[in-house]
């Protein structure tokens, strides 16, 4: 079956690793289901992995994607939630949780083997496209709104760096639940963008805010960090899921985090509840995840060449 896969790992060029081509078709096994795949997503996990984050080089090769939407064997459409492990279900109680990729071939592919109890059904009301952006990246951003952000409507929020699969989620999200959402970003087109999307204000990286807000969203990591933690109020909580910037900024600001008794939650993925909660909102409201562009699973390599440059805004599907 076709497949985009990595070959092998370099830190310093990580799409040199990237190949397209012929791999073997999954192997059923007692508790686990093959999908057929509708969809599948990129998310910024795949450019990770290509560095070696998380995927050694003794698993080479391995097909790369955490996300998908599809049928399995019985002909239902489904959603494969990637977190593997997290339950014992299909590999025992005793496997740590990894997501699809760190120990299991993934999602952009024809066909997916997956652990039966991954899967949910596919809301009627959802594409394939659509169901396909929810698993990673959509549920990263509710799972840190609606778990770890400790808001509620009215309150505030900075969702940083608008662009991403994860900070247009999260603007969506926050406009459905209420809050008063503002967005920063270098690019002003992006800006612009966010506000198509709901958000009350969107303002350049780093720029001063007409006042101190509730919760920062932050995915972007050390460029946002300083400003993210400036931009709370006095008991405020930053949210983070990810540094696609690095992980380590240069000033950590601890002096004001315990001064202004800040929290700093980290906030990794969700649960098969929270997607199955995610999907349900999706089906009953007019939330529907932002699809930056649609392209054949063979045009991957230039789908990954503009996710790496940052020339995205919402989520790049893949359809096999």
């Amino acid at each position: 079956m076709f497949a985009a896969y990595a070959a092998h790992i370099d830190p310093d060029d990580p799409l040199s690793g990237l190949e397209l081509g012929e791999r073997p078709e999954p192997e059923a096994r007692p508790g686990w289901s093959v999908v057929t795949v509708k969809a599948a997503t990129l998310n910024h996990h795949d450019l990770w992995s290509l560095r070696g984050v998380g995927l050694p080089q003794e698993r080479l090769p391995m097909i790369l994607g955490c996300d998908a939407a599809g049928v399995d064997e019985h002909g239902n459409e489904v959603v494969i939630h990637s977190v593997v492990g997290q339950s014992g279900h299909g590999v025992g109680p005793d496997e740590p949780r990894s997501i699809l990729t760190e120990r299991y071939q993934g999602t952009l592919a024809e066909r997916v083997a997956v652990p039966t109890w991954n899967l949910l059904p596919k809301p009627k009301e959802l594409t394939f496209e659509q169901a396909a952006c929810l698993p990673t990246a959509w549920l990263t951003a509710y799972r840190m709104l609606f778990t770890n952000a400790g808001v509620k409507p009215g309150d505030t929020v900075l969702v940083q760096g608008a662009g991403g699969g994860v900070a247009t989620a999260l603007i969506v999200l926050g406009k459905a639940a209420g809050l008063r959402v503002w967005a920063t970003s270098r690019d002003e087109a992006k800006r612009a963008r966010a506000l198509d999307l709901g958000a009350d204000a969107a303002f350049p990286s780093g720029a001063r805010l007409p006042e101190r807000v509730d919760a920062v969203l932050e995915t972007v990591g050390a460029a946002t960090w300083s400003h993210s933690v400036k931009s709370l109020r006095p008991g405020g909580t930053i949210v983070i899921s990810g540094a696609t910037s690095g992980p380590n900024p240069p000033s950590a600001e601890l002096t004001r985090i315990f001064f202004l008794e800040l929290r700093v939650v980290g906030s990794t993925m969700g649960t098969k509840e929270e997607l199955s909660g995610l999907l349900a909102l999706c089906a009953h409201s007019a939330v529907r995840p932002v699809i930056d562009s649609v392209l054949p699973l063979s045009d991957a390599r230039a789908a990954f060449t503009r996710l790496a440059e940052g020339d995205v805004f919402g989520k790049v599907v893949l359809t096999p």
